[in-house]
């Protein structure tokens, strides 16, 4: 029942979120220079034309019965028609959102994986070499920006050592659509050929969006291993003579990834916007190059249903990350509970 409690209140003030920022981003969509409907037509267009598309597309109305309409319009399922691709946004979105998806569910895992073992390595030696090492690695990892990785995981392993694609989606023919994710695509269809096909032009591109926050997650997590290490109910255990793997798996790592599990919810949940440039570094046909595309273009629905999209999936995965947290440490529940 407590955890029931804690998930509904965080519900809420997702909620709550998301319903402020959909206000925020809808007006300074509508108030940023330039005018839309001119970018949509030519330049030799008679004023009356201009006029009747801007009343077609309700941006003649003031701002607040256009907010209330477009929200009306969100909830029905219709993000809008994009002046972009001349399309739904809600087409366009469940075309090209699978794409990103994968790279950022691919990059998470490798950010989960590589920031665990790291960390624990580095704990488990702390101040010897191999924690030397993992320290450097997380200076070069924190301070170099993704797309920069991108680049030079593109010139030393695709253009020099030609160990993988330079970039796209596929090299074979895609599997049949059922998704929209191409990796599950090919499993359900049987393209085995296609599924690694994928994997082997995402390796990259998602090792680029990821190092940094799996270096910098494995510090954290080094950090509190060795800040927990002198605890006295580490030093009892020690003391009784459990295994010295079962005190550092059990009594010892649990309590230390918590900071690092917050960290990582938040890294993990910033992939989707951060991943722009390291689309568009490896030609990479997601949601994100897409929205940017689309945002030079002034395309004010595709403007803010990106925002929107990414606010959701960045509130989705705050709460799974609350509730990892809260499982991992009971006291969490109990405050929100003012116990």
């Amino acid at each position: 029942m407590k955890m029931k409690i804690y998930v509904a209140r965080r519900l809420g003030f997702a909620l709550l979120s998301l319903i402020g920022l959909s206000i925020l981003v809808f007006y300074l969509a509508r108030v940023i220079p330039g005018d839309p409907v001119m970018m949509m037509v030519d330049p030799r267009t008679p004023p009356e034309k201009i006029e009747e598309l801007r009343h077609a597309l309700g941006l003649d109305q003031p701002l607040y019965l256009q907010y209330f309409f477009w929200l009306e319009d969100v909830f029905r399922g219709d993000l809008g028609f994009s002046v972009f691709t001349q399309r739904s946004v809600t087409r366009d979105v469940l075309d090209y959102l699978p794409v990103s998806l994968e790279l950022v569910i691919l990059a998470a895992l490798m950010e989960v994986v590589g920031s665990f073992t790291l960390g624990v390595l580095a704990g488990a030696y702390a101040y010897k070499w191999p924690d030397n090492v993992v320290r450097v690695l997380s200076y070069i990892g924190i301070s170099i920006p993704s797309f920069v990785w991108a680049i030079i995981f593109q010139l030393i392993f695709a253009w020099q050592l030609g160990l993988f694609p330079t970039g796209r989606l596929l090299d074979v023919s895609s599997p049949p659509r059922v998704t929209g994710f191409t990796s599950l695509d090919s499993l359900i269809a049987g393209r085995f050929d296609a599924f690694g096909d994928f994997i082997w032009h995402a390796t990259l591109p998602a090792l680029a969006l990821c190092i940094g926050g799996m270096t910098q997650d494995a510090r954290i997590i080094r950090s509190g291993m060795v800040e927990n290490k002198d605890k006295e109910y580490i030093a009892m255990a020690t003391s009784q003579g459990l295994p010295k793997r079962l005190v550092m798996f059990k009594y010892l790592l649990k309590p230390s990834i918590i900071p690092a599990v917050t960290v990582m919810g938040m890294d993990i949940a910033a992939m989707l916007g951060n991943a722009f440039l390291v689309e568009r570094v490896f030609l990479w046909p997601g949601f994100s190059k897409h929205a940017i595309d689309a945002m030079l273009m002034k395309d004010l629905n595709t403007i803010v249903a990106t925002v929107i999209v990414i606010g959701v999936i960045f509130a989705i995965v705050n709460i799974v990350t609350d509730i990892i947290v809260a499982y991992l440490d009971p006291r969490i529940r109990l405050m929100e509970r003012g116990e």
